[in-house]
């Protein structure tokens, strides 16, 4: 009995001891080079530290397991960094998770709070992206729509062009007085997107948090924070009539806690809705995509899955989405550029059937696409960071591709005067390109050159980070966030003027719009300066909202349609008595 006893106790020994190695091992980090977005990490089995990206501070110093909390004590980045900074860690495998206990270093906390480190050289696996669909209970047929004329029927307006001439409109106008205001419309909620009008409904968005300070915050700053509010919200359209502003409906497309977090100085509302006159579509992000008919009879929704935007080079900073859907020949169109996967998606605006689905190799953005019928027929047109890419709306193809792009995209790309214009912001690219519809292929210049071909011109330092240019009779206007105006020749590019705008304030976010002849640029303060157009700059009048501004402008009618943090106003002459 002694004899076959020995052997067991042998072997349970040996067990106990590898247990034992297996959770020292198990009790720190992995001793290899591990990725998290852009960031590299190195918690070295000596204790050594190092932990680097490119655009980020180098951090070196040394590490200490104590449980399952992780000591870290750095030197490099900003002042106040060398502070020892504490937080839990699990390791699974050769995958490290670490989320933040105490740390007074802020470059240092974004870098590692909720991050997710992968070994270096690990292939990337991506999760699989279902889409579903679900059809509300309805017989009734789509209801006729009304005539297109005078619409506006999405961001900016068709093709995103952002101008309606024939308007007629008021130079000044005062909300405290009611001069030139035709009507004013409370709208609840948080939201920066835009209103869109066809035939005599304008329709808008919205998003209810249950907690009475929900608030973004405005202004000039480049910290990346995400707002703390989960809170249960209700995502809302809203349809006025266009004449009275009296509300005809409101339908709540979700209600529940939001799936994502968002920046601290957008919405849950920021993609505007579209609307071909039968169908109104809005996307609420992660909470889907949701149809009615112009009548707010729900139609379907569709699921798209989670839409994670942020920083491209650290995935735990959540920004939230803001591009919008467009309708085109019966086709709802989406960009979904994601810090997972990105794809353009269409689906059929009666039913929300998928009709084609792209993949796309992409970071995130936030433009909306547009589309645009030309000699060459039509081509739809998406601003990302890899690729600005033109594609075949009818089966979602690809046509062409042009890089050296920013790294973050936000502006729409536009289509007037027989050229695509797409400008994005962030340095050290910022670039113009002013490009010729019918290109095939890979359109990307050589550091060289700044045309071709394919592209009529380009510049690097002068596109717009959040605000969309303005093509209108001739000339290109871009506006930058802190208020520099820039005008060029659309056709040949020639600098026409650069102008700084006078009290600036928080600056802006939202796009010009233009009609007869005069350019409207709204400030996220509440004021909406006039300027004329043409090859000098001149300024004409400057009107105050009276409550902060991020959502662009839409036109029709005779009226400007304001859309405000807390209101949505009828600008236009009244009638004489």
């Amino acid at each position: 009995m002694r004899s076959a006893a020995r052997p067991a106790a042998r072997r349970f020994a040996a067990f106990v001891t590898l247990a034992a190695s297996a959770l020292a091992s198990s009790a720190q980090p992995p001793d290899v080079a591990l990725r998290f977005g852009s960031l590299v990490a190195v918690f070295a089995g000596d204790g050594a530290l190092t932990l680097e990206g490119q655009g980020w501070p180098k951090f070196t110093g040394s590490w200490r397991a104590e449980g399952e909390t992780l000591i870290l004590k750095t030197t490099g980045g900003p002042a106040g960094c060398d502070a020892e900074a504490r937080y839990t860690f699990r390791r699974e495998g050769t995958h490290l998770r670490l989320e933040l206990l105490q740390d007074e270093c802020g470059v240092r906390r974004i870098m590692l709070d909720r991050s997710n480190w992968a070994p270096k050289d690990e292939p990337r696996v991506l999760p699989e992206r279902r889409i579903t669909r679900t059809l509300a209970p309805s017989g009734r047929s789509l209801p006729r729509p009304a005539p297109a004329a005078a619409s506006w029927p999405s961001f900016r307006g068709p093709q995103a062009a952002g101008f309606a001439d024939g308007q007629d409109l008021p130079l000044t106008w005062d909300v405290k007085t009611g001069d030139n205001v035709l009507w004013t419309a409370k709208v609840p909620g948080l939201a920066h997107s835009s209103p869109v009008i066809w035939g005599e409904r304008v329709f808008v968005t919205s998003a209810l948090s249950s907690r009475g300070d929900a608030r973004f915050k405005p202004g000039l700053y480049g910290d990346g924070d995400a707002s703390d509010d989960r809170s249960r919200h209700r995502f809302v359209l809203y349809a006025f009539d266009k004449k009275t502003g009296k509300p005809l409906w409101e339908r709540v497309a979700y209600e529940g806690e939001p799936i994502d977090k968002r920046h601290v100085k957008s919405t849950y509302a920021s993609a505007s809705p579209a609307t071909d006159g039968r169908i109104v579509v809005a996307w609420f992000g992660s909470q889907g995509v949701h149809a009615f008919d112009v009548d707010g009879q729900p139609l379907w929704t569709v699921d798209v899955g989670r839409i994670d935007l942020g920083a491209y080079d650290i995935p735990s900073v959540e920004w939230g989405p803001a591009s919008s859907p467009i309708l085109w020949n019966g086709l709802v169109l989406l960009q979904c550029d994601t810090q997972a996967d990105s794809f353009l998606l269409a689906l059929d605006a009666a039913t929300g059937q998928t009709v084609w689905k792209a993949q796309r190799d992409e970071l995130p953005s936030w433009g909306t696409p547009t589309v645009a019928s030309t000699a060459n027929g039509p081509e739809l047109v998406t601003n990302a960071s890899n690729f600005i890419r033109g594609y075949d709306p009818k089966s979602g193809r690809e046509l062409w591709r042009l890089g050296k792009s920013s790294k973050i995209t936000a502006p729409t790309p536009i289509f007037a005067d027989g050229l695509f214009v797409v400008a994005s912001g962030r340095g050290p690219e910022r670039p113009i390109f002013v490009v010729k519809p019918g290109a095939r292929g890979d359109l990307t210049l050589p550091a060289d050159q700044t045309s071709s071909q394919a592209i009529a011109w380009s510049r690097t330092g002068r596109g717009s980070y959040m605000p969309t240019p303005l093509a209108y009779r001739g000339v290109l206007y871009v506006l930058a966030n802190s208020g520099v105006f820039d005008a060029y020749e659309l056709k040949s590019g020639q600098e026409l003027y650069r102008q700084r705008l006078a009290d600036v304030g928080s600056g802006f976010s939202a796009s010009p719009v233009a009609a007869d002849g005069r350019v409207y640029l709204s400030g996220e303060d509440g004021d909406v300066i006039v300027v004329a157009a043409g090859r000098e700059f001149q300024q004409l009048a400057k009107n105050s909202m009276g409550e902060l501004l991020m959502a662009t402008p839409a036109l029709s009618d005779g009226v400007l349609y304001v859309r405000t943090s807390q209101s949505l106003f009828a600008i236009g002459k009244k009638p004489a008595r």
